[in-house]
């Protein structure tokens, strides 16, 4: 039972020193991107959809028919 307590207590430590690593890379700026704002505007947000050409159309039907009057 006093091995949960020594890995408990060890667990804690570590958790402690990885928040104040943390905090101490916050408040120095490491995570603060400007480079990515300025060319946010650039890239194009909507994924622009392919209409089907009318001529496409026509070929699919056209080759609809010849395969069913070969049936």
């Amino acid at each position: 039972m006093s091995v949960i307590y020594v890995l408990l207590a060890i667990s804690l430590v570590v958790a402690i020193v990885f928040f104040t690593i943390f905090i101490i890379s916050v408040r120095s700026g490491q995570y603060d991107d400007s480079y990515t704002p300025s060319v946010r505007m650039l890239f194009e947000d909507e994924i622009v959809k392919k209409v089907p050409s009318k001529n496409k159309e026509k070929k699919n039907k056209t080759n609809q028919l010849k395969q069913s009057q070969k049936l």
